[in-house]
């Protein structure tokens, strides 16, 4: 694994928030004890995290992708989608849990396998939100990783998937 010391103005990944950055490293006293805490903000959601440095490791907060990385996440998306027979609501928990790991290339599978139906008429509300969900997480990513604006990010990735 990567060596995770992060610094202020890195970019970092949260797995159930995407891309944030380390705004500072803090020492704040709680319940009688110093603890050293990652404030990191999340702009898209407005908000701002404190992990403390001891347990950013566990919580999966990690540096962006390298851009190698990206690179197999984005021919994730030009690959075959594959739909599984299962419930929706099975599928749903998959996909959902695929979006929290925090992997680009897991959240480039969600956005592969949900992109198929973006454009039909039967696809469900709550497909089209975990796909939503997925596509802003990878553009984000990609975007921080490419130093490109979210939108052209997203564009990119929608541009490959209509190749595909």
């Amino acid at each position: 694994m990567l060596d995770e010391s992060f610094s202020e103005g890195d970019y970092v990944v949260y797995p159930t928030h995407g891309v944030g950055k380390v705004e500072s490293i803090e020492l704040q006293r709680i319940a009688g004890h110093e603890l050293e805490l990652f404030v990191i903000t999340f702009d898209r959601d407005r908000m701002t995290l404190r992990v403390p440095v001891p347990k950013a490791k566990k919580s999966g907060l990690r540096k962006l992708s390298t851009p190698g990385v990206m690179d197999t996440a984005l021919s994730t998306l030009r690959g075959r989608a594959k739909v599984k027979r299962a419930m929706w609501s099975r599928r749903a928990q998959e996909y959902e849990a695929k979006i929290n790991s925090g992997d680009p290339i897991s959240i480039a599978e969600v956005v592969r396998d949900l992109h198929r139906n973006a454009n039909q008429p039967d696809q469900s509300y709550s497909e089209r939100q975990i796909y939503e969900a997925a596509l802003e997480r990878l553009a984000s990513e990609l975007a921080a990783v490419e130093r490109i604006e979210p939108e052209m990010a997203t564009q990119k990735l929608e541009k490959l998937l209509d190749a595909a």
